[in-house]
């Protein structure tokens, strides 16, 4: 007797699944039909039904409960790329995931894959399947898909979603470069700078009370600085590190979101550089649905949620509530002064010449050149800067260190 794994759904059409022993496949259609469940999926398998039962208790047990799989942006990416490819090869969209189910990934791409494959072949459209991971398929993706099945032309919304997400990801990925490198700079300038103060600096300090010098000023100072970091310098720590988690709990929602972003957009380059980032996917994101035949007012709500920072999103949010009012959508953007004029003028040329989808294409252009300027200019800008103030750091420590032997030296001629 063989053991096979079975998908499959009750009377109520909910999700039921299991291991059950048969000689064959027809047998075990059999034995799920006498159930009164209706077979999506049969594979066989070594496990047994006692086995396969042990494991759901064991699991049920250790965690308490089951999280849905969530799939990382890049495994997003490559599954939106592969089913396109697919479906614009001429599969239908219930064959192209069985195709990827195919697989047997065993991680959460797998699972994911395998329940749109069940959802599909029991009837349910692919745009509702997405919506059973709102975790993983955003507002934006399912509405995509939803507008590519209204239109009847699924496979290009598709590439469309792979195209766009590929963007946002470059974008994404730029931002993070120019960002990040000053961080590692001055986190690579702060553990010398500790160092030097916990392990050099007390040595010195050691030397300096055998002799009995009389030390300058610059040099008590460091000497107090070094000597309060190794006493209380774990008690420093924690008040840093229980800081940096209160000040995370405020920025991440209510006035202190709104206030963090409101003061990093005044932060000179970096500020520049997340604000020409959210111009850029607002255009890209509003002209994507757009072009794939979601009204203006939905594709505005969606964009809305799909911006990170709360001042340009409540702006789009306010422009939205305008535009319900029978306003064009330049009009309430120049009312709010966030947007740009260039922005703002290139939408109502296509506004007034009915290609808002094209100008939106021509405004994503122009500012991820922006952003790909800024970076540049940020990376150039602030790799000598932060090298210099680094410098600067440590060979203050050096000098203030050497005065006394400096000033020893001089009595010594003397």
């Amino acid at each position: 007797m063989a053991h096979f794994k079975y998908i499959g759904r009750s009377k109520k059409g909910e999700r039921v699944e299991g291991v059950l022993e048969a000689s064959d496949r027809a047998a075990a259609v059999r034995q799920i039909d006498s159930m009164g469940q209706i077979p999506v999926s049969i594979t066989e398998t070594t496990k047994t039904v006692h086995q396969n039962s042990g494991e759901k208790k064991r699991f049920n047990f250790e965690l308490g409960y089951q999280r849905k799989p969530k799939m990382k942006m890049q495994e997003l990416l490559l599954f939106s790329r592969e089913l396109s490819d697919l479906v614009a090869s001429g599969m239908t969209i219930g064959r192209a995931l069985h195709t990827l189910a195919a697989r047997k990934d065993q991680g959460a791409v797998g699972k994911i894959v395998e329940t749109l494959r069940d959802e599909i072949i029991q009837g349910t459209a692919l745009s509702d399947a997405l919506g059973l991971y709102p975790e993983t398929f955003s507002t934006l993706y399912i509405n995509l898909v939803r507008a590519g099945e209204a239109s009847g032309n699924l496979p290009t919304s598709l590439e469309h979603i792979c195209v766009h997400y590929e963007r946002v990801q470059e974008a994404r990925g730029k931002v993070m470069a120019a960002l990040s490198y000053p961080m590692i700079v001055m986190l690579v300038g702060g553990l010398a700078v500790i160092g030097l103060m916990v392990f050099i600096v007390p040595k010195f300090a050691a030397t300096f009370d055998d002799m009995g010098a009389t030390l300058p000023v610059p040099t008590l100072a460091l000497m107090a600085i070094s000597n309060f970091i190794t006493h209380y310098g774990l008690i420093l720590i924690g008040l840093m590190a229980g800081g940096s988690i209160l000040f995370k709990k405020w920025i991440k929602e209510g006035k202190g979101q709104k206030v963090w972003h409101q003061t990093v957009l005044r932060i000179p380059i970096a500020g520049a550089i997340i604000t020409t980032n959210a111009y850029a996917h607002f255009a890209r994101t509003l002209g994507t649905l757009l072009h794939n035949g979601v009204s203006v007012l939905p594709a505005l709500g969606i964009v809305q949620k799909t911006i990170n920072n709360i001042v340009i999103s409540e702006e789009i949010g306010k422009a939205r509530e305008r535009v319900t009012d029978g306003s064009s959508l330049s009009g309430p953007l120049t009312q709010g002064k966030i947007f740009p004029r260039l922005l703002i003028d290139m939408l109502a040329v296509g506004e007034e010449t009915g290609d808002l989808a094209g100008s939106l294409k021509h405004i994503t252009r122009r500012y991820d050149s922006e952003l790909d300027r800024l970076v540049q200019t940020c990376t150039t800008v602030l790799e000598p800067l932060l090298i210099v103030f680094v410098a600067i750091v440590i060979g203050g420590i050096a000098v203030a260190l050497l005065l006394p032997v400096l000033t020893l030296t001089d009595s010594l001629h003397v």
